[in-house]
């Protein structure tokens, strides 16, 4: 089995809210130094590693139901077997 971690976020054109909210906090605290902060959504799924069209399911996934293509963008990473 494969661990796929999925990052979804706003697309740099949106406006994010909570991450704007999140900075206000951050410079709150005195560290002022931090510019930006985005919000987002981090996903795990785990895969048969065997599968020749993994990578397809997985953007197909991420296009129909985690991500929405109008304002978020995402990525994703495989993790090696061992790591799981």
């Amino acid at each position: 089995m494969t661990l796929v971690k999925v990052y979804v976020t706003y697309k740099k054109s949106i406006l994010d809210p909570q991450g704007e909210a999140v900075k206000k906090a951050v410079h709150g605290m005195g560290f002022s130094d931090v510019h930006e902060i985005r919000m987002g959504k981090y996903f795990e799924i785990t895969v048969d590693e065997n599968s020749p069209k993994v990578k397809d399911d997985i953007e197909k996934i991420c296009d129909g139901l985690l991500a929405n293509p109008n304002m978020e963008t995402y990525r994703y990473e495989f993790v090696e077997s061992e790591a799981i």
